[in-house]
């Protein structure tokens, strides 16, 4: 399969659905990623676009398409629905993952409304949390017990952004492991990723 995560800034695809990833990597699958902005507002673009490069190597990932979008100015309108729609006539994924809609970011909030018009014909599009996701409940879930130190490694290749978190003493890999501990429980398992479906085949 061909697998495509889109996300607003560098690293927010691997806090996201960083292990799913992994494992849809390791056993064949084509991963696809596209990062609108280089995360101007968090640290030097130059620096993030490395980084990400860095991720997505160590990912597997067998493309990164990039926006070109100036930090926090993701606006939803045409262009930017035309712009995820060239990457998916590329890529023909048969599962797409992006943000939830529900967000206090408005890159994330608006990101999402323009993959849910650009995905209009994509049968499987899950939606995946990150820190300020809000009002979150999947019913979706991917046991990475197996993958989550190579998911905390893919966040560790983000190394300018690591401690910013605006939460005193915790990291982005102190969240992230609690996160994949608290959808782990929800899933009935040690760790795991939790999406909530726009689409979802079970059986083709």
């Amino acid at each position: 399969m061909n697998i495509l995560a889109i996300g607003a800034h560098p690293d927010d695809i691997e806090y996201g659905c960083g292990g799913t990833l992994l494992k849809h990597s390791m056993r064949g699958d084509s991963v696809y990623l596209m990062v609108m902005t280089e995360g101007t507002m968090g640290g030097q673009g130059h620096i993030r676009r490395r980084e990400q490069l860095a991720a997505a190597t160590m990912l597997g990932a067998k493309d990164l398409f990039w926006g070109e979008y100036e930090d926090t100015k993701i606006s939803f309108d045409r262009p930017l629905i035309r712009k995820i729609e060239d990457v998916i006539d590329t890529v023909k994924p048969a599962v797409t993952l992006v943000h939830a809609p529900s967000d206090t970011h408005q890159d994330h909030r608006n990101l999402t409304q323009g993959t849910i018009s650009a995905t209009r014909y994509i049968k499987n599009v899950l939606f995946y949390e990150g820190p300020t996701t809000q009002e979150f409940t999947p019913t979706v879930f991917v046991d990475i017990h197996d993958v989550l130190d190579k998911k905390l490694a893919l966040l560790e290749q983000h190394k300018s952004q690591v401690d910013k978190t605006n939460i005193e003493d915790l990291t982005i890999i102190d969240i992230s492991k609690s996160n994949a501990t608290f959808r782990g429980i929800q899933g009935r398992v040690k760790y795991a990723e939790g999406f909530q479906p726009l689409r979802l085949f079970i059986i083709e």
